[in-house]
């Protein structure tokens, strides 16, 4: 019910099915673009980035046999290259049918391949494991499909990015659309886009995941806040996606 009503917001508002970015081509801009030099040079330095100890945590994990099966990740992957595969989430699983982000794909994995219980959401090892997938990943540009099954979830997701929220009846794109590059208090607003996560913020002191990230937003705006894992996320976590299309990956990122 959540999503029908979501879809008929972005209708009401004449939003069309093959409404472009607002947000140009040429304009489009990583968060890192909009970061002081301290933080850029943090976040580009391999050894001085934090977010480095979790992507060395999670190839310690890709490498340890875990489950009924006693398998670790790599024993399944063996050689085979993960350059690219989290520029492609979130995607439809096609045994399923059901639209998962990277840390959804990680959990599916171990419960059904290696028998492992499935790590929780913003938990030390499943941010471990994220950012190491995506570090495969670093440079790569962002080209998540929102073709076939995907497109009810997209358009879910783009309605969700345009509605008014919380008690300051504000939306994604009034920030991230109409107002980024302007400042806010010490802050410049970004565009908004998902290539950096799961990153290191320094309002945060350790690493975090893109719906993490969600919650914190919707909390400043004083609106309501899902559960982990909610399918409006994971929504919105593909329009997201679509809307940064070209950019490359950089996890982890810095933020402050």
């Amino acid at each position: 019910m959540r999503r029908l009503a979501l879809a008929a917001v972005a209708l009401a508002a004449g939003v069309a099915l093959a409404q472009e970015r607002a947000i140009a081509p040429g304009e489009l801009k990583s968060g890192s673009a909009f970061l002081g030099s301290d933080l850029r040079a943090l976040q580009n330095d391999d050894f001085a980035n934090p977010g480095m100890l979790w992507v060395e945590r999670g190839e310690k994990l890709w490498r340890e046999p875990a489950g009924k099966e006693n398998l670790a990740c790599a024993g399944c992957h063996k050689d085979t290259s993960m350059r690219g595969v989290a520029a492609s989430y979130p995607k439809i699983d096609k045994a399923s049918g059901k639209l998962l982000n990277l840390e959804g794909r990680i959990n599916l994995c171990r419960t059904e391949r290696i028998g492992a219980e499935p790590l929780r959401y913003e938990s030390e090892d499943l941010l471990a494991l994220t950012a190491y997938l995506a570090r495969q990943s670093l440079g790569a540009p962002i080209a998540a499909s929102i073709a076939g099954a995907a497109r009810a979830h997209f358009e879910a997701g783009r309605a969700s990015y345009h509605l008014r929220r919380g008690q300051m009846n504000l939306s994604c794109a009034h920030c991230h659309d109409a107002q980024w590059g302007k400042r806010l208090l010490s802050e410049t607003i970004s565009q908004g886009h998902p290539n950096a996560y799961p990153a290191y913020r320094m309002e945060w002191q350790t690493m975090g995941s893109l719906e993490r990230r969600l919650r914190a937003c919707l909390s400043g705006i004083r609106a309501e806040m899902l559960p982990y894992g909610s399918q409006e996320y994971l929504d919105l976590e593909l329009y997201l996606a679509w809307r940064a299309q070209g950019l490359p990956i950089e996890t982890p990122g810095v933020r402050r």
